[in-house]
């Protein structure tokens, strides 16, 4: 109960929860114009937190727009005796930092100092003294608007640990969600099936292998790639939302904007209608559809034609250009015309394949559709992906059983054959002409 009251009176004293998760500029939690379009991340904690930050590097080693420092920030512990010197200095190294984004990991250290207090029956004093560093932690880090991640603690192998680890995870949480800042929850992606600890596990390209130190806390080198998974899902999601605030309406005349991002000016006139009237004064005609091709003509070849369009991709520095890509399409002989363009017979059905879709890198779709040969006799076989090891091994289909058949667990069971009927008796020969004088 004096928990709960804690808990209300903090709420009450630091404001509304909307108000405390503000994220400032166009509601986008970072922010969305980083300097030479590139976030400077900075990594702060105990070695936890230096495990984190070489996952992290490794993670963001490909794809640009995201720099993580080289050098962790260390800040050990929270209830040491010289915590008020390392917040001091926290609060001067990062008066000036020009990074854009802060990832937070600690409290390894800390799990020693809760047990006597918790023993003691003041669980409530150490709370509240551990919650208010915490929340200077915080307030120091997001000054300048810099956001905030704080990843909380794992599972641990010894319970006494594993304890102590939940009730600082939900200080974690709680004053996270009073100061605006992310909480990562590590507890819940490293348990196993049973929700209790494992030194193995799923890693991040799905294969069974040791995620987790002998000494049941800190974590291997794979383990650490998919901690910084986790860290690295935020912070894709977060990005890309401050990514659409850069569409921002411009000020100025059409002109302006023109000269400020001529590539979209150009395609918001390919795109817009044709205007009212020519500079000769003639209305133009609205664009016809194309007719469709005689008949005479459905069985001409095809020639080729290149076609083009254009599609976004992102550039160095993260910054965004157009492409334009040039759709080919190759020459088509006047037999695969007539075949596509034939009519339907009214008493059969004419049959266009299946269609197989796959998705190539640049954000396009590829759809093929696949007609089965005919087989001997002019009958028409089973498509590739009609067939029964398709449907079972590559679909995951379950075929419908056969009657009577080991896999059909039907009850009651139908009968596999009609019953027998009884043998009629048999027909007595006719008598002779003899047998009938006597």
């Amino acid at each position: 109960m004096r928990a709960v009251l804690t808990a209300l009176l903090s709420v009450l004293l630091l404001g509304s929860p909307a108000f405390a998760q503000d994220t400032g500029l166009g509601g986008s939690f970072i922010n969305p114009f980083p300097e030479n379009d590139t976030y400077q991340v900075e990594v702060v904690g105990d070695w936890l937190a230096d495990g984190l930050m070489g996952g992290l590097a490794e993670t963001f080693a490909t794809g640009p727009g995201v720099v993580v420092s080289k050098k962790r920030y260390d800040l050990p512990a929270l209830m040491l005796n010289r915590t008020d010197g390392d917040l001091n200095a926290l609060e001067q190294a990062f008066a000036n930092d020009p990074s854009h984004i802060a990832i937070v990991m600690l409290g390894a250290q800390d799990r020693y100092n809760v047990g006597p207090r918790q023993a003691s029956g003041q669980q409530g004093d150490w709370r509240n003294e551990y919650g208010a560093r915490v929340d200077r932690v915080m307030k120091i880090l997001r000054k300048g608007g810099r956001a905030v991640y704080w990843v909380g603690l794992p599972n641990m192998r010894r319970w006494q640990d594993n304890e102590r680890a939940q009730l600082m995870n939900d200080v974690f949480r709680e004053r996270a969600y009073l100061n605006g800042v992310r909480y990562i929850d590590a507890y819940a992606s490293f348990v196993d099936e049973g929700g209790g600890y494992s030194d193995y596990g799923p890693d991040v390209t799905g294969k069974v292998a040791r995620l987790r130190d002998t000494d049941g806390v800190h974590f291997t080198d794979i383990g650490y790639r998919k901690l910084a998974h986790f860290v690295e899902r935020e912070l894709r999601r977060d990005m890309a939302q401050a990514k659409e605030e850069r569409s921002v309406p411009l000020a100025g005349d059409d002109s302006e904007q023109a000269r400020v991002n001529p590539d979209r000016a150009r395609l918001k006139a390919e795109a817009a209608p044709a205007a009212p009237g020519t500079p000769g004064g003639q209305k133009q005609k609205p664009k016809e559809a194309s007719p469709a091709p005689p008949p005479d003509e459905a069985g001409r070849d095809q020639k080729a034609e290149t076609g083009k369009v254009d599609v976004k991709v992102a550039a160095a520095g993260g910054t965004e250009q157009i492409v334009s890509v040039d759709i080919v399409r190759p020459a088509i002989p006047a037999s695969v015309v007539a075949l596509v363009t034939r009519k339907q017979s009214p008493d059969k059905a004419a049959q266009m394949g299946d269609i197989l879709v796959d998705q190539i890198p640049g954000g396009l779709t590829v759809m093929s559709s696949i007609v089965p040969p005919r087989g001997a006799g002019g009958r028409r076989g089973l498509s590739p992906t009609q067939t029964p090891y398709f449907r079972v091994f590559e679909r995951g289909d379950r075929l419908p059983p056969k009657p009577g058949r080991a896999d059909d667990f039907t009850w009651p069971r139908p009968q596999a054959t009609a019953e027998v009927q009884p043998e009629p008796p048999p027909v007595p020969a006719p008598a002779s002409q003899k047998d009938k004088r006597r």
